[in-house]
């Protein structure tokens, strides 16, 4: 057998080899704001507090928030500014564009759209595809619900219950339906699973089709290649790659986006107007100005382009091994708790990312998730993911936990999560807690909590999704 580079599609894992670097998760690979944060408990007390909802959204890179203060003294307006802040945050805004595009292995001519996140960018994306859409049912509702606005629709396939029967469902349906764009997750955001996308975008390309990769729990867990890997579109967030801000991208194949409708229409998007009586006629620019309309979140791109450039630096073994090994942590130890079951979409599936998702028996997911906040101090994720599809066929739609890691994670963030587990599915919650129609809720919240977030958040806000 033959080794490889860590890339996207299989990672360092593949034909049964692992090839991981040694690695001691006792410690951060990088270190990220907040992470000797202590947390109140229900009761009093406090908690080190223990962040296993990286998946949802990342905490900050500390280099990335050193930067972020370095560069707001110069923030200014980008594009079309002759003063000097204007001129530093027009080619900020533009490097931070060739490092993203370096960073995910774009090709010369690929275009780098920055938008708010991974939804807009595949909605984005959605309104330039030129025909029909082809998706799996276990994606994100952010791959799955954009593209019925596809000029051709959408067709959703059932993935198979192994990776391979899965790549078989693919190649069949490409066949029978020869959609223009064919849209897969890179790594499930339910399990953490990461699909062959080399493979894919053979068969994708075999059709006729191109490739477009929810890459939102790809990209901050493993180094990425489109032009290696035959990738035509990838989509991700900065707010799940350690940058703070809502910042996010659309690389990718340049003639779609430069045919589409602009995605904003406004300042920029435009090389001139023109009145003509009531008409109003428009000469729309083509590359990323086409679709960025108006003032850019500067600092969120320079943020973006810091944390990129931070991942990068990491050795990709070293990387994945950190991540195998608390994966495997977290799972052994799971699975080794009475009434406990941890997800898998895939039987066959062989790399994870930072992902898991569980059961506990006997006890609503959200009550849980309360308790570990409540009681340990322990972030994790409840409800559906916004996978509604993908948890129907896990568990019958009922609510799981899930649990994600990266790359501030240490094994002693595993340890707490699984005592506190094991407690819980031995005696329940400790605390009180209450239910009504908006879903669980502590009773008596006693937590301080900063003026800046005083007033508790509607109940309603934190239904199962």
């Amino acid at each position: 057998m033959k080794g490889r580079r860590a890339l996207v599609g299989g990672g360092p894992y593949r034909d049964g080899m692992t090839l991981l670097a040694p690695v001691d998760t006792a410690r951060p690979l990088l270190p990220v704001v907040g992470a000797d944060m202590r947390v109140p408990l229900v009761g009093g007390g406090q908690s080190r507090v223990v962040d296993l909802d990286v998946a949802a959204t990342a905490p900050a890179l500390e280099v990335v928030a050193a930067h972020v203060a370095a560069v707001l003294p110069h923030l200014g307006s980008v594009h079309r500014g002759a003063g000097w802040r204007s001129t530093l945050a027009t080619a900020g805004v533009e490097q931070a564009r060739r490092t993203v595009a370096r960073h995910v292995g774009a090709r010369s001519d690929d275009t780098v759209v920055f938008t708010r996140n991974t939804t807009e960018a595949l909605n984005l994306l959605a309104s330039a595809v030129p025909g029909s859409v082809l998706v799996l049912d276990i994606e994100h509702h952010a791959d799955l619900l954009p593209w019925q606005r596809a000029d051709g629709g959408c067709t959703v396939v059932r993935a198979g219950t192994t990776i391979a029967a899965t790549l078989d469902v693919l190649a069949a349906a490409l066949a029978a339906h020869r959609p223009a764009l064919l849209a897969v997750t890179g790594a499930s955001n339910v399990t953490g699973e990461v699909l062959p996308l080399e493979r894919i975008a053979r068969l994708a390309h075999a059709a006729g089709a191109r490739l477009a990769v929810d890459g939102a729990q790809l990209v901050p867990h493993r180094r990425v290649d489109l032009a290696d890997a035959g990738i035509d579109y990838l989509a991700f967030s900065g707010h799940k790659a350690y940058a703070p801000f809502g910042v996010g991208a659309l690389v990718g194949r340049a003639d779609w986006l430069d045919g589409a409708r602009p995605h904003l229409a406004g300042g920029g998007a435009v090389a001139s107007v023109r009145l003509t009586g009531s008409e109003i006629g428009a000469v729309w620019r083509t590359g990323p100005d086409r679709h960025e309309a108006g003032t850019p979140d500067t600092i969120g791109v320079l943020a973006v382009a810091r944390a990129l450039t931070e991942l990068a630096s990491l050795d990709p073994r070293a990387w994945a091994a950190h991540e195998r090994d608390l994966r495997d942590r977290l799972v052994a130890g799971l699975a080794a708790v009475p009434g406990v079951t941890v997800l898998d979409l895939f039987a066959d599936a062989v790399d994870h990312v930072g992902v898991v998702a569980f059961l506990i028996a006997g006890l609503d997911a959200r009550l849980a998730a309360l308790a570990l906040s409540a009681e340990w101090g322990i972030a994790v994720r409840d409800g559906a993911f916004c996978a509604h599809p993908a948890l129907a066929r896990l568990t019958g739609g009922r609510p799981a936990l899930r649990a994600s890691f990266g790359v501030g994670t240490t094994r002693a963030d595993v340890a707490a999560l699984l005592g506190a587990v094991a407690a819980l599915a031995a005696a329940g919650p400790r605390g009180r807690y209450r239910s009504d129609a908006g879903g669980w809720h502590v009773e008596a919240d006693d937590r301080p909590r900063p003026g800046w977030a005083a007033e508790p958040a509607d109940p309603r806000a934190c239904a199962a999704s």
